[in-house]
């Protein structure tokens, strides 16, 4: 175990946590605009012995994410697998809309920088082979 593991690992071992390319294209869009739009996003999936415990949700990299469009907030959260999470809400939008984990547990290092959208926060998040 390193020195930056995620103390969730141990707590509850039955408790998975998949990081993996998304392989597919993502888009997000809030009020008709896309406000990302990626063929690099990281899909992550949850099971607890064998049962989903949450959707999957997308990371996206900043690169293709329309960060004009965010504005950071104070609020943080925290998550004993992947760590502190920090937001960003959408400029004249919902609050906290969208969330990022800049220094992740080791194990959940993929995600690191990237942002994930909250669904019922924005119109879509849609992933599409195309």
């Amino acid at each position: 175990m390193s020195a930056n593991s995620g103390p969730g690992f141990t707590q509850y071992p039955n408790h998975r946590l998949v990081a993996k390319p998304a392989d597919s294209r993502v888009r997000v869009t809030y009020r008709g605009v896309i406000i990302a739009d990626t063929r690099e996003a990281v899909q992550l999936e949850e099971t607890m012995e064998g049962s989903t415990v949450a959707p999957i949700v997308y990371y996206l990299p900043r690169k293709d994410v329309k960060m004009e469009r965010l504005v950071r907030t104070e609020h943080e959260t925290y998550c004993p697998f992947k760590g502190r999470a920090s937001y960003y809400s959408i400029v004249g939008g919902p609050e906290n809309a969208a969330w990022t984990y800049e220094r992740p547990y080791d194990e959940m290092v993929a995600l690191k920088g990237r942002l994930a959208f909250y669904p019922d926060k924005v119109d879509s998040i849609a992933a599409s082979r195309d």
